[in-house]
């Protein structure tokens, strides 16, 4: 193997004097796709900020092409040819894509931007992805899966020499997944490094050359692909064995406790109708843009909806904004935690009492009380930070995820919707939030399950709706609860009328 084109010594990261890296020591190489691997928190974001800039290193070296090097910001780490896809959106909601695609790489006609230029370079960039994307239209329309193309976009604008994704499949359908890795393939034959994280095991398997895998914040071995299957990335990540990762279903009553009938919005979903039972999964599946999301945020008062009923427990309910649904007891994990969800800036209690903030007031916020409910959390989902007080920035994603999942059980919901609750996260932290999706379901919450990963639906789930186009195209049962048939009509080639 040629020389390494980045040549990392003995990297140590602090926050707080609490220490996250460890003398993290690795040889990166041109051309190759390096996946790097570990639990949420186990420091590998954290590691890949420092080398794009975003953090500083507390101590150790950095050479690229054999010299040292200062990454003292993003700027640094640009010029340097090192760009990143983060996992969390950095987009103008405001700006349309070309304008958010040449953020900071603004082309100029004099002293004027060049807004053709740059809406026929991303108009390019943008076919190469094989998205059919207006470069004008606005990111506040986009779905997650597009934010995420106007990102990879972002970063191809540079031609850098090492380009950094951080969990870039999450949000993407199969066939964006496919583009995504003739992209990768394509950037390895120009010579660019790609350096990967993802928890998706098996398309780290097929994408990556080398893998370094992290755990509590220390590389604990780099390996060649062909020289490591799945279970053993995933012994290695935790340090111990993995038992089933899905839970038992429990068995659920015959009680409906959500009703949803004839819910249309002009142009975004089409009489949907649907019950959910007391302790029981329900499974949304289908491909991105079918109307998952649409149909849960209708249910939750974020979408105003033309016509359709909803009842709880047998009674009409009427349910115009989130403080309704909160009142029936409803409470709603968005896939857009980071837009939706969550303030980055505030830390862990603040984030967790962003609901249920009225019940922590005695004329003043009870902050002795905030802060030991935040605390049991903390320690009931094992979230990992520097401390209680750090912002929510500062954390990973799959701990982020977790902070949300504790501000909506501080409201105690008896139907909880969860929209891609495992995006971004390990395998570990999955089977957590598995264990204790089904120990709600023993408490008789019932809970609804939105995922684009169809063994998550069909691992979780007693009974699996399968959307297209706005539409309920079936419901699954038993043993046709398996990937063919959420396939046939996720794909609109088998229809309810024909089961």
């Amino acid at each position: 193997m040629n020389d390494p084109i980045m040549q990392i010594r003995g990297i140590v990261k602090e926050f707080s004097g609490v220490r996250v890296l460890h003398k993290i020591t690795l040889d990166i190489f041109a051309g190759e796709v390096l996946g790097v691997l570990g639990e949420n928190g186990a420091g590998k974001s954290t590691l890949l900020k420092i080398i794009s800039g975003i953090y500083t290193k507390t101590s150790g070296s950095i050479k690229i092409d054999g010299s040292e090097v200062s990454i003292q910001s993003t700027a640094d780490a640009k010029r340097l040819g090192i760009a990143m896809i983060p996992q969390e959106f950095n987009l103008i909601s405001s700006l349309n894509v070309f304008e958010n695609i040449f953020l900071g790489n603004e082309i100029k006609k004099g002293f004027l931007l060049n807004k053709s230029v740059m809406r026929d370079r991303a108009n390019e960039l943008l076919k190469e992805l094989e998205t059919d994307l207006s470069p004008d239209a606005l990111i506040e329309h986009l779905s997650v899966a597009q934010k995420q193309m106007v990102e990879i976009a972002k970063a191809l604008v540079n031609e850098s020499r090492i380009l950094i994704m951080d969990e870039p499949t999450t949000v993407l359908t199969d066939h964006e997944v496919d583009i995504f890795f003739s992209l990768v393939e394509k950037l390895k034959q120009r010579g660019v490094t790609i350096i990967f994280i993802s928890h998706k095991l098996k398309e780290v398997k097929l994408l990556c050359d080398r893998l370094a895998i992290l755990r509590d914040g220390h590389l604990v071995s780099v390996d060649d692909v062909a020289e490591i299957d799945e279970e053993d990335m995933a012994r290695k990540m935790v340090g111990r064995e993995l038992n089933q990762i899905y839970p038992q279903r429990t068995e659920h009553t015959d009680e409906v406790v959500l009703k949803v009938s004839n819910l249309s919005i002009k142009g975004v979903l089409q009489d949907i109708n649907f019950d959910l039972k007391k302790g029981e999964v329900l499974g949304f599946a289908g491909l991105i843009g079918a109307g998952r999301t649409e149909t849960a945020e209708a249910v939750m008062g974020l979408r105003k909806k033309d016509s359709g009923e909803i009842e709880i427990n047998g009674k009409k309910a009427v349910i115009n904004s989130i403080a309704d649904a909160v009142s029936y007891n409803l409470a709603y994990l968005s896939e857009d935690r980071q837009g939706k969800g969550l303030i980055m800036n505030f830390d862990i209690p603040k984030n967790i009492t962003l609901i249920s903030l009225s019940s922590y007031v005695r004329g003043l916020i009870q902050h002795k009380k905030e802060n030991q409910v935040a605390r049991e959390y903390v320690k009931r989902f094992d979230i990992k930070a520097a401390s209680l007080h750090s912002n929510l920035a500062n954390l990973s994603g799959g701990n982020q995820q977790k902070v949300y999942l504790s501000k909506w059980m501080d409201t105690h919901p008896n139907i909880l919707i969860l929209d891609e609750p495992t995006r971004g996260i390990d395998v570990n932290t999955k089977k957590e939030i598995y264990h204790f999706i089904r120990s709600l379901t023993e408490q008789g919450v019932s809970i609804i399950v939105i995922s684009s990963e169809l063994e998550e639906v069909m691992g979780l789930s007693h009974r699996v709706m399968v959307m297209r186009s706005g539409q309920i195209m079936g419901e699954l049962t038993g043993d046709a609860i398996n990937e063919k048939e959420i396939m046939y009509y996720a794909a609109g080639l088998k229809t309810m009328a024909q089961a």
